[in-house]
C-alpha cells in the first residue's frame, strides 16, 4: 500500500528499513525521521505522518529496547544523573 505519495514510500518499505535497522543497532530508537533517511528519502508535505507512523507501529520489532524504558521516568524521579 502506497503511504507516502510525495516520496513513493510503501508500506513494505517502512517496514523494510525498521527490520533493517533493529537487525543493524537492537538498540536504537527508531523515529519517523530515521525511517526516511534509511530510505533516502525525506518528508514533503507531511500529510503521510499519520499513517506512517501507523505503519511504524505495526512492525513487531519497533519497540524500544529493554533497556531503555522507563528513562524518562527515572530521570523525573531524579534516579537518573
Amino acid at each position: 500500500m502506497m503511504v507516502c505519495h510525495c516520496m513513493s514510500i510503501t508500506d513494505h518499505d517502512i517496514r523494510a528499513a525498521v527490520e533493517w535497522m533493529r537487525q543493524s543497532d537492537p538498540q536504537t530508537i527508531i523515529t519517523p525521521g530515521k525511517v526516511y533517511r534509511a530510505l533516502g528519502k525525506k518528508a514533503d508535505c507531511g500529510g503521510c505522518l499519520p499513517l506512517f507512523t501507523n505503519t511504524m507501529q505495526s512492525c513487531d520489532s519497533l519497540g524500544v529496547p529493554v533497556e531503555l524504558r522507563g528513562l524518562r521516568r527515572n530521570t523525573r524521579q531524579g534516579t537518573r544523573a
